[in-house]
């Protein structure tokens, strides 16, 4: 087992409606199947995470990030396989076709935009005392607010 946490990288993708991007994980992933996720993945070797926010927006929605907007937070958390992470996500903005994603083959079944009031969403197949990705979109949101958007 490493001793140092996966690196990773996430971004808050938000749109000019002061949404948030969010995409259902295919039923047959390993962790959080069929669960609302936002955007990202753990870092490869020799990449910061910076390079591996863009690269997973890029790959997981067929967009590419334009602007970082600031720093969301950083988590540390440990999936159902037991490994530790330590996520850094971003609040960001991207340039393509807001309505028509390119959703990742095999790992994302379905999108939508997620608004502050609809946060509980994220709940859904959780497990009961998870709560990180429903703490990530508000802090996601607390960002939006702080900075006018």
């Amino acid at each position: 087992m490493p001793t140092e946490p996966l690196r990773c990288a996430g971004a808050l993708i938000v749109n000019d409606d002061g949404r948030i991007f969010i995409q259902r994980r295919s039923p047959d992933r390993a962790i959080f199947p069929n669960c609302w996720d936002i955007v990202g993945g753990h870092l490869e070797p020799g990449e910061g995470v910076e390079e591996a926010l863009r690269r997973e927006v890029t790959e997981e929605t067929g967009w590419s990030v334009s602007h970082v907007l600031g720093l969301v937070g950083e988590y540390r958390w440990a999936g159902d396989d037991g490994l530790e992470r330590l996520e850094t996500d971003f609040l960001v903005r991207v340039d393509g076709d807001l309505s028509r994603p390119r959703l990742e083959a095999g790992k994302h079944t379905e999108f939508r935009w997620l608004g502050e009031d609809d946060v509980a969403l994220l709940d859904e197949h959780r497990h009961v005392n998870d709560g990180l990705i429903r703490r990530i979109a508000e802090n996601g949101f607390a960002a939006l607010r702080s900075i006018g958007l």
